[in-house]
């Protein structure tokens, strides 16, 4: 059997390869995520089993295999993978979506406060009022307290239904948008539902944790910010395409909403005319709400396991496409 990483963000993969070969498992990683479509082809063709970071995952790649029976995406999203090109070829798509829960909703908790608080401000505020030996405050004031405004969570899947969890003891109202949500589920957390426009006008502060389909692709656009309050802020740790980002730097320049805090790009890392560079109510970080630590070597665990899984004739945990489980190569007619 054959794995082959087309791209990884690890410094190695020293500990899969030693795990993985020690079964009899061929192992092969790559660093190909700027590389070219050929050179992408040529490593992946044979292989039983892709994982993938960024690289995009095409129709065209998908056809030129001749024996990938599973694709694991290394992360929770998987736009970078054509998910109907799999199901056509009966390749299951495995994604991680357990592996980073707490540090995505620990981030988007981190840049609310920071947000409300304004604290990059802060810090500038201090550096000029201690060379100008007296306090001057105009430039962060007003602040407001958190307790009794309302947090709006678009999506309360995994992460979102994390941040509520965390922030409820903080005295937040909550306005949850989520139309995918179960009853079941409803009733677990407690909460009653609002349509996204009704999340868009009510919320103080509003953070966005929804998958990025062709629905929710630019969620945030002129429109929805011109829903929003002025003083409200806007969180996004999920999916850069979630925003047009044009328009929400018009926003940010133009006082239609008080600011917002960034940590994923369309593209990334974003170039540097990127239109949130400079702006003083713009907090961006370097898309690292998944990291910690702990959260990665989990999701190194979870992609072995998955391999051992497959290699034991067992299906994914998680499938992100129409494919539950790999067929075996004379089902899918590839040699």
């Amino acid at each position: 059997m054959k794995v082959v990483v087309t791209d990884y963000i690890e410094p190695d993969l020293t500990w899969e390869a030693g795990k993985l070969g020690g079964q009899g498992i061929e192992f092969a990683h790559h660093q190909l995520k700027f590389a070219p479509f050929d050179d992408v082809a040529a490593a992946t063709h044979d292989a039983d089993v892709v994982v993938v970071n960024m690289v995009p995952i095409t129709r065209e790649l998908i056809e030129g295999w001749t024996r990938c029976r599973l694709v694991i995406r290394h992360g929770v999203g998987y736009d970078n993978v054509d998910r109907a090109a799999l199901d056509e070829a009966g390749i299951p798509l495995c994604y991680i979506p357990d592996y980073c829960v707490e540090e995505v909703a620990e981030q988007a908790i981190a840049l609310i406060f920071a947000c409300a608080r304004r604290i990059p401000r802060s810090r500038m505020v201090l550096d000029e009022s201690s060379q100008n030996g007296r306090w001057d405050f105009k430039d962060v004031i007003p602040m407001f307290r958190m307790a009794g405004q309302k947090l709006g969570i678009l999506g309360c899947g995994r992460i979102g239904s994390r941040v509520y969890q965390k922030l409820k003891s903080f005295g937040f109202e909550f306005v949850i948008c989520d139309p995918y949500l179960s009853e079941k589920r409803k009733h677990e957390l407690n909460i009653e539902l609002v349509d996204k426009e009704t999340l868009f006008r009510e919320s103080d502060f509003i953070t966005i944790h929804t998958p990025l389909t062709q629905e929710t692709r630019y969620m945030v656009n002129r429109d929805t910010l011109a829903l929003m309050k002025p003083t409200a802020y806007l969180v996004n740790t999920a999916r850069g395409g979630m925003v047009d980002v044009d328009a929400l730097a018009e926003a940010l320049r133009k006082g239609v909403i008080a600011g917002a805090g960034i940590d994923v790009y369309e593209t990334e890392p974003p170039r540097p005319d990127y239109p949130l560079f400079g702006l003083p109510n713009a907090i961006l970080t370097p898309h690292l709400a998944w990291y910690s630590e702990d959260a990665g070597w989990k999701i190194r665990e979870i992609i072995v396991l998955e391999i051992e899984r497959f290699a034991a004739g067992l299906p994914p945990r998680y499938v992100a496409n129409n494919v539950s489980a790999p067929r075996m190569p004379a089902e899918t007619g590839r040699s």
